[in-house]
């Protein structure tokens, strides 16, 4: 899998009779590289992530996967390039692993074809990837939230994609399958682009950083340069104060309460 650029140039939406969720927003995602999208409840992160896998079309502005606009291709073309792992996953699927894995392989089938030698190859390393060699019986249903999480990311590294994108995916997990997602997000080599609510999880593992406040962009660029105490303040309404993570020299965010007292 090799990974693509994504840029987004003055992109916007709105649904047919209601007012604007996001106004033009800009930003590039770069090859290989993760980029968080942030903000408080109801900035807009999931609108926005719905354009870029082709949920919404923007009512303005366009978005290029490398030099091809994303709304040129075609619905198969465009699967191939972008997969997309959700917020919630349903649990009433009467599917195994293996088989709802297999479905990342769709977009690149003929017509109604079943899978092949080279289709196998590609689900098996998708779980032996993911670690999930040992559930591929199991029935999608009877797993943990963070089980779950890791075969929706095994079915999208089986879709080839060149570009990822995940809606909150440590939502609902515990820390311990938080960081495994993270880490695993991290050492896949595509285009990562995801929503995070923790902004200390966003410093540690986002190249780049796109903070949304009510559908605006507050600011987008290398995450130490966005993520600031001024920017933080402005997008949440809370206090926050910083501290310097040694030997890493990432920054460690704590909050407060903007009640004109010092915590």
């Amino acid at each position: 899998m090799i990974p693509a650029q994504l840029q987004a140039h003055k992109i916007s939406w709105a649904p047919k009779f209601g007012p604007v969720l996001i106004h033009e927003t800009s930003f590039v995602a770069k090859k290989g590289k993760v980029l968080a999208i942030v903000g408080a409840n109801g900035a807009g992160k999931s609108t926005l992530l719905r354009l870029l896998y082709r949920f919404f079309r923007p009512v303005s502005g366009h978005i290029r996967i490398d030099q091809t606009d994303l709304w040129q291709m075609s619905a198969r073309e465009g699967a191939r390039c972008i997969a997309a792992v959700l917020q919630e996953q349903p649990t009433d699927f009467a599917l195994s692993v293996r088989q709802i894995v297999a479905l990342g392989r769709i977009p690149h089938r003929a017509g109604l074809a079943s899978s092949g030698a080279h289709d196998e190859e590609i689900i098996n390393a998708a779980l032996e990837r993911l670690n999930l060699k040992h559930f591929t019986s199991r029935m999608f249903g009877t797993l943990s939230g963070g089980e779950r999480q890791r075969v929706m990311v095994a079915r999208a590294l089986a879709q080839e994609p060149q570009i990822l994108i995940l809606d909150e995916p440590t939502n609902h997990l515990d820390i311990r399958h938080q960081l495994e997602v993270l880490h695993m997000i991290r050492g896949l080599g595509l285009t990562i682009i995801t929503s995070l609510h923790d902004l200390n999880f966003a410093a540690e593992y986002a190249d780049d950083a796109l903070i949304l406040s009510h559908g605006h962009t507050l600011a987008f660029g290398p995450t130490h340069e966005v993520l600031t105490e001024p920017m933080i303040e402005q997008a949440f309404d809370v206090g926050v104060q910083t501290q310097e993570l040694q030997p890493s020299g990432r920054p460690h965010f704590t909050f407060h309460l903007n009640t004109g007292e010092t915590p």
